[in-house]
């Protein structure tokens, strides 16, 4: 079983898509816009900049997908109710992604030593997305 985030930015997934594939050192593996979807889509279904939205894309970020969309606008708009984590085998990588996705965004928690992490911090980035980022310490697995 594979379990890959989708996410969804209502009008902001291309910008999404290329900060993410720059601050996580990413590869975009696929990127489909509305209006070129093998069947029509119905003017109520488009979201925010029409048929050049982002009906689908694929992130690759060290192994694993991140999937992301402008769907359809979400009543409140925001990601609410969970957090993406980063776990890095360094503490130079952490800081690293932590700087980038903080960057337009805010810190929720600084870097700094836990009782589980040498290394974690929190951030919400400049979409609105929460991220936990830390230092996988094997005695903390």
């Amino acid at each position: 079983m594979k379990l890959e985030p989708h996410l969804f930015f209502n009008g902001q997934c291309e910008a999404a898509l290329t900060f993410y594939a720059r601050a996580l050192d990413g590869v975009v593996e696929a990127k489909i816009r509305y209006g070129e979807s093998p069947e029509p889509i119905a003017q109520e279904y488009l979201p925010e900049g029409g048929v050049q939205g982002i009906l689908h894309s694929r992130l690759r970020i060290g192994g694993q997908s991140l999937l992301m969309s402008d769907g359809v606008p979400m009543d409140g708009g925001g990601h609410r109710g969970f957090n993406l984590s980063l776990q890095y085998p360094s503490e130079a990588e952490a800081r690293a992604a932590f700087d980038a996705l903080s960057n337009g965004g805010e810190v929720v928690m600084p870097l700094g030593a836990t009782f589980f992490s040498r290394c974690f911090g929190m951030l919400k980035d400049r979409f609105g997305v929460q991220w936990m980022v830390m230092v996988s310490d094997s005695q903390a697995q």
